[in-house]
């Protein structure tokens, strides 16, 4: 019980729970999530593929099961499991994920269309030639080697990387408190940028895009940002791209035409993107467009019907661009893990200079081994050709002595490794012919061994070097190969294209009858307003107005709500129509009050029937959804009753006790919602009607014999709330300036 009791130490709960999550954030972040600036890898991928290599399964030998090379991850360097190995996996063999596949499947391994690899026993795989140069060196001590997680064995802390691996292929990842997301660039890019830096040490970040010039993702799509926001991204190491989908108009004849969509945005599953189109379709979200279609094969082909030949196809793509996945955002996060472990967000000339830093590093390391080998070897060529010269009384001592080594070393000034090379040595090996190869194996490897020195003691020599290392690999990996042309376009900036119902909608004259009882009809052509026009038995007009079929038809109802309607969506024919409230949602016991075509630009005066009112303008009135827009605020039993529009700079107002005031329209505030300021000031009545008219034309009025207009407007002219004074002669007995 003592021992026990010994074992158990008082700690604080919060500085344990501290202590240990911070343990696991930093776990996440440095042996899962983030990956190495150097060689753009994580742990896993890492493992992976020296796994594979250990496996001899390179480009020219056969394949063997993912299952085999998964067992090995997981038994002797990966400590998870074997689904997050295997899904590793599946991602660096899949041609639409990464840029440069470092994995060359055999098998299903998952498609475009979101479909997932099959599993693990039915696919084999090896290693592509892409991945074998970043692992070239690994025999040569280019890196360091570290134990594996259970001490049996070693694995590399870091790839040789002769590839620009973490550019190219990009990375994702998600740790604690951060995350990365690196987009995939084009190789032969990525050296010209290399190349650059090499020549031009301090090269800022914008010399370095003028040469990587953005993303080149293996999807394609075409990025419609502007150079400056691409080099603000790099600059910062964060940022987004837009990507936008590839698409051509091919002409069907006779003025048809249908839009094929032949790459999409980077990340974008196929099948997705598409049922989210279908599902706008039958959401009538999309009036532009008729049917889509996925034609698709190897390649990517997705079929766009319009709605007709009259819809312009660029309009109908911005329309799909803002609603679909066919436009996305790719949210660049640069946050990777330096050559100390450390984890920060890096810019790109940052991770250029940290990526030439390590080729450096690995430069000399190869150079120093292969100095010691070469001195080794000279070691033990000198004492074969010491051996040669003084053949007879080395096979004297071999033959005569118990203990020829310590003979031979004392005798000859041999080293150990040169006295046991001799002793080692076949009898074949003493004809003439092998001397001379020895000799001249010896000047060239001490040639070599000069020209190592030279390049170890020569910083200079050594970038020239690294260089040509470089070159080397994008003659390999470049734009002259077909896995290195570049995939991903470039185009300037969209500029905001409005979707107008023109577009849809053949545009021509109608006349948009309402009745009093609520029914709403169209009537091809402008009908002479003054008409009769025939109604239900008890119904009668309420009011007729001319529009285009592309305009929108305003209505202000008695509760100071305003409806939106577009005129070629309101029902045609010889008919009564069918009633308002099947396209709005007009509550009961409220009625329209106003209707009229919508004018861009256009202000109104709003006003109810005890006088109070405001100016709107435009934008204000238009309701985006059949429940309407609320802007005007009513007392108990008070209606809004008029909107009339500003076209004079004088206002004219009349109440049932027949005083008329007329003052000018800027005393009227303008307001975006409420009930506004008195116009009129009343006792016992309400306002019968308001005019607004230009000062040096007159305000008019029906009269007897027809329409009288007054210009005189001394005896009503006066300030906003006043009561005003008595309508001139003759003026309608209905107190309205042109209703009967």
């Amino acid at each position: 019980m003592p021992e026990t009791e010994l074992k158990i130490k008082d700690v604080a709960l919060k500085e344990e729970l501290s202590k240990r999550y911070l343990s696991y954030a930093m776990s996440t972040i440095v042996a899962r999530s983030l990956p190495d600036v150097r060689d753009g890898l994580k742990p896993v991928h890492r493992r992976l593929l020296f796994a594979m290599r250990q496996l001899h399964l390179d480009p020219k030998t056969g394949y063997k099961k993912c299952a085999r090379v998964v067992g090995d991850v997981i038994g002797k360097y990966h400590p998870h499991g074997d689904v997050g190995v295997y899904g590793a996996m599946v991602r660096l063999a899949q041609d639409f994920s990464v840029r440069y596949p470092l994995v060359d499947g055999q098998g299903n391994f998952g498609n475009i269309d979101g479909d997932g690899a099959a599993a693990m026993r039915y696919t084999e795989a090896r290693l592509t030639d892409f991945a074998m140069a970043l692992m070239e060196g690994l025999a040569d001590d280019a890196v360091d080697f570290v134990d594996t997680y259970d001490g049996e064995e070693q694995e590399p802390a870091v790839m040789p990387a002769a590839v620009p691996n973490l550019l190219c292929n990009g990375s994702t990842g998600i740790a604690v408190g951060m995350a990365t997301n690196i987009p995939t660039h084009n190789l032969s890019e990525v050296c010209d940028a290399l190349l650059y830096l090499i020549e031009n040490r301090q090269a800022t970040d914008e010399a370095l895009v003028s040469r990587i010039k953005g993303p080149d993702f293996p999807t394609g799509g075409v990025i419609v940002d502007s150079f400056e926001n691409i080099v603000n991204t790099y600059k910062q190491g964060k940022g987004s791209f837009r990507i936008r989908a590839k698409w051509q108009k091919e002409d069907l004849g006779h003025g048809t035409y249908q839009i094929v969509v032949s790459e999409i945005p980077y990340g974008v599953v196929k099948s997705k993107l598409i049922e989210k189109i279908a599902e706008l379709l039958n959401d009538k979200k999309l009036p532009l467009l008729a049917d889509v279609r996925d034609e698709s094969a190897e390649d990517i082909r997705i079929v766009l019907e319009p709605k007709n030949r009259l819809v312009d196809a660029d309009m109908l793509m911005e329309l799909l661009f803002k609603e679909t996945e066919l436009e996305s955002k790719f949210n660049m996060n640069m946050n990777v893990l330096d050559s100390d472990g450390v984890p920060r967000v890096m810019s790109l000339s940052e991770v250029l200079s940290s990526y030439l830093a390590h080729r450096h590093e690995v430069l000399k390391r190869r150079t120093n081994h292969r100095l010691s080998k070469i001195l080794a070897r000279l070691e033990i060529l000198s004492g074969y050709l010491i051996a040669f010269l003084n053949l007879d009384e080395i096979i004297r001592i071999i033959r005569e002595e118990d203990e020829p080594k310590p003979v031979m070393m004392q005798k000859f000034a041999l080293s150990d490794n040169q006295s046991e090379a001799i002793l080692n040595m076949k009898l074949k090996s003493l004809r003439k012919l092998e001397e001379s190869e020895i000799k001249a194996e010896y000047e060239s490897l001490s040639d070599e061994k000069t020209s190592l020195e030279a390049l170890l003691g020569d910083e200079s020599k050594r970038w020239i070097a690294l260089s040509n290392e470089i070159k080397q690999t994008k003659e390999r990996f470049g734009k002259k190969t077909a896995l290195g042309r570049r995939k991903t376009e470039f185009a300037s900036a969209p500029k905001d294209v409005e979707i107008t119902i023109e577009a849809l909608v053949e545009k021509e004259p109608v006349t948009v009858i309402l009745s009093q009882k609520g029914w709403i009809r169209m009537v091809k052509g402008y009908v002479n307003l003054s008409d009769e026009f025939k109604f239900k038995d008890d119904d009668g007009l309420l009011k007729a107005i001319h529009a285009q079929t592309t305009d929108k038809i305003v209505l202000l109802d008695t509760s100071g709500k305003f409806f939106t309607l577009q005129a070629s969506d309101i029902p045609s024919g010889r008919g009564f129509g069918q009633p308002l409230r099947l396209m709005v949602d007009l509550a009961n016991g409220d009625n329209i009050a106003e209707m009229f075509v919508f004018e861009p630009g256009a202000s109104y005066v709003l006003a109810s029937n005890t006088g109070h009112g405001f100016v709107v303008d435009e934008n204000h009135i238009i309701a985006q959804t059949r429940i309407g827009r609320k802007i005007m605020n009513l007392a108990e039993g008070e209606k809004a009753m008029f909107c009339k529009k500003i076209v004079g700079d004088m206002v004219a107002v009349v109440g049932q006790n027949r005083k008329l005031l007329i003052f000018k329209v800027y005393e009227i505030p303008t307001m975006a919602r409420g009930r506004g300021v008195k116009l009129q000031k009343y006792k016992d009545c309400e306002m019968t009607d308001i005019q607004i008219f230009d000062s040096n034309v007159g305000f008019s009025y029906n009269r007897s014999g027809g329409v009288a207009v007054e210009k005189n407007l001394m005896g009503w002219l006066s300030h906003r709330a006043q009561a005003g004074k008595l309508v001139p002669f003759g003026f309608p007995k209905t107190n309205t300036f042109f209703k009967e």
